[in-house]
C-alpha cells in the first residue's frame, strides 16, 4: 500500500512540474473566474482533464507531456459561455476550441500533438477527426469530467437526493419481489 501511495505522489509531482509554467501564467489563472460545469471553474475542469489524461497516457506509454499541457489549455476561452458574446458566431460547443487554440498559441509554443488536442477536444462535434491517440483520450476524458462535474453539482441538490433515495427504494423493492 505504501508503494502505491509513493507512486501516486511521484506521478502527481511529475504532473505538477509538467504544467507548472502554464498554471502560474496570469492569463491561465483567469480561468478560475469562469464556471465551466456548475460549481467547477474552467481552471479546475482543465486541470482534472489534464491530470486524468496524463495518467492514462503514462500507463499506455503515449505522449503524456503533451497531453498534460494541452489538457490544461483545452478550454482557455476566457468568457462566460452561458452569456451571449458580441462577435461570436455559432454555439460555444462548436467555436470554443478555436478560441482556446488562439489564446494558447499566443501565450505558449505548442507542438503538433498539443495543437490537435486543443482543436479537436470537442470531437465528434468538431467534425474533423483527431490525428493522434492522445487527442482521442483528451476528448473522452473531457466528456467524462463534464458528466462527473455535472453529476456532483446535481447530487448536492435536495430534490435530486430525494429522487435517488426513492429510485433506490423502488429498485430494492423490485429486486425483493422477483
Amino acid at each position: 500500500m505504501l508503494m502505491l501511495e509513493e507512486n501516486k505522489e511521484l506521478l502527481k509531482s511529475d504532473f505538477d512540474l509538467i504544467i507548472d509554467d502554464l498554471v502560474s501564467n496570469e492569463t491561465v489563472q483567469k480561468m478560475k473566474n469562469y464556471k465551466q460545469h456548475y460549481d467547477t471553474s474552467c481552471f479546475e475542469h482543465c486541470k482534472n482533464v489534464a491530470y486524468y489524461s496524463y495518467l492514462i497516457c503514462r500507463k499506455f506509454n503515449l505522449d503524456y507531456i503533451s497531453v498534460a499541457r494541452a489538457g490544461m489549455l483545452h478550454d482557455l476561452f476566457l468568457y462566460d459561455w452561458r452569456l451571449r458574446q458580441d462577435g461570436r458566431k455559432g454555439f460555444h460547443a462548436f467555436t470554443h476550441p478555436k478560441t482556446a487554440f488562439k489564446n494558447a498559441s499566443t501565450l505558449f509554443t505548442l507542438n503538433n500533438v498539443e495543437k490537435d488536442i486543443i482543436l479537436k477536444h470537442m470531437w465528434p462535434l468538431t467534425i474533423s477527426l483527431p490525428h493522434y491517440k492522445e487527442s482521442f483520450i483528451v476528448s473522452f476524458v473531457d466528456k467524462y469530467c463534464a458528466i462527473y462535474e455535472s453529476y456532483k453539482a446535481y447530487e448536492k441538490k435536495p430534490i435530486v437526493r430525494k429522487l435517488y433515495r426513492y429510485a433506490y427504494i423502488f429498485l430494492s423493492l423490485v429486486l425483493i419481489i422477483h
